[in-house]
């Protein structure tokens, strides 16, 4: 059973007040909010084992060790990777791509091409950018269309045998736009392109399976999936992984060091230089437990509600334009109101306890295409309600006649 009030329990912050008025928070595609088995979680292990991890033969050392590693499994099997080597601790989605991005400088070449699309954030923009600037590839845009969807027929004409990757979200940040990844990696495998998604907006979403879609490689920071900050994953294929250079050097990452030569450690270890977040680590499988116990299908029914009842009572609002409006997609909305700034509507929002974003949501081409200077963007989470809705409906009608 999908029990809405006994979950909103378990989120304390969800229980105060903003500005004198209970919090709406409806901010999730910038950050989750925490339920309290993982405040509690984060509390134990630096009251409880707190201890640098791989390298003490003491019992403090080993229980941190043991606890970091079934927290990687956890991930390992969440997302379906084949094995755990492959399952690589980050501090979130942008430091994931980089190490990808980074160490394709030894195989892209002059001459070679890298897709990236019109709907991904900037973290998956810059660095495929500074890797063409270092090798002289060249970046090519997938563009999308009104709707908010990436057009296919012109990804098929972009993909060429000089593709040697393609990088593209799983679901956009900005307009919750649900991406055909599967299909799209089998294209880009024809020409024998690698495929590198960025499933941090779908990860509190959706169960990704990394064989199923059969990607080279999968990012996402944990905390958006009630996580917390600082925690990310970068899943690659064995090969890959194994086939490209280090992104940092330092302890851990080693095999043997001397003057003359370093050889580095097996994976998983050979990304991970360097004292880890080990209490974020640990921290990210009670987070994946915890939303697994809800249930990945259950939030998905629920979210669609939401998506569905926001999507509809902000219609009623005239003058309010959507932007987004994909046939498959998930719970944001971002819209404006005709002749106001986001930012203004924004700013009463928050007088009134209701937290949304505003602004380019660091995807400023989408806004560029569009032609406006940002959104207001609400982002619903399994813990939100249409009540929640309605007090932001009516909060917005108004916003608008005060600032019409």
């Amino acid at each position: 059973m999908f029990d809405i009030a006994k979950i909103r329990t378990e989120f304390p912050i969800l229980s105060q007040t903003v500005n004198g008025k209970p919090l709406v928070y409806f901010d999730n595609g910038a950050t989750s909010q925490k339920p309290q088995v993982v405040i509690d979680a984060y509390a134990k292990y630096y009251s409880e084992i707190n201890a640098n991890i791989h390298r003490g033969v003491h019992t403090l050392s080993q229980l941190a060790t043991d606890a970091y590693e079934e927290s990687r499994t956890k991930i390992q099997k969440h997302i379906n990777a084949k094995e755990t080597s492959e399952v690589i601790f980050t501090s979130g989605t942008t430091h994931s791509v980089n190490i990808i991005a980074a160490g394709f400088a030894s195989v892209v070449r002059s001459g070679d091409e890298v897709l990236v699309s019109a709907l991904e954030h900037h973290s998956n923009i810059v660095p495929w950018q500074m890797l063409c600037e270092r090798t002289g590839a060249t970046l090519k845009v997938i563009p999308m269309n009104q709707a908010g969807e990436l057009i296919q027929e012109e990804y098929e004409k972009l993909l060429s045998s000089k593709t040697k990757i393609v990088a593209v979200n799983h679901i956009s940040n900005a307009l919750g736009t649900i991406n055909p990844i599967r299909e799209m990696i089998r294209k880009a495998h024809e020409v024998g392109a690698a495929v590198l998604i960025d499933g941090a907006q779908a990860v509190p979403h959706l169960k990704p399976d990394v064989q199923d879609l059969d990607c080279d490689f999968y990012v996402f920071s944990g905390h958006k999936m009630c996580g917390p900050t600082g925690t990310g994953i970068l899943y690659g294929k064995e090969g890959w992984l194994n086939k490209l250079p280090p992104y940092q050097g330092g302890g851990e990452m080693i095999a043997t060091v001397t003057f003359e030569k370093t050889t580095y450690a097996e994976l998983p270890h050979k990304f991970e230089a360097g004292t880890p977040n080990i209490a974020g680590g640990i921290v990210l499988g009670v987070a994946v437990d915890y939303m697994n116990s809800i249930g990945f299908d259950a939030i998905a029914a629920y979210e669609l509600e939401l998506l569905d009842y926001g999507t509809k009572r902000l219609l009623e609002i005239e003058g309010l334009k959507i932007f987004g409006i994909a046939k498959e997609k998930t719970s944001v909305i971002s819209f404006n109101i005709d002749g106001i700034h986001p930012y203004d509507i924004g700013t009463i929002l928050d007088k009134k306890g209701i937290a949304v974003r505003t602004g380019h949501h660091c995807a400023q081409p989408i806004m560029d295409y569009y032609q406006i200077p940002g959104t207001i963007r609400a982002s619903f989470a399994f813990y939100n309600t249409k009540e929640e809705i309605d007090v932001m409906v009516e909060a917005l009608k108004k916003a608008k006649t005060m600032l019409s």
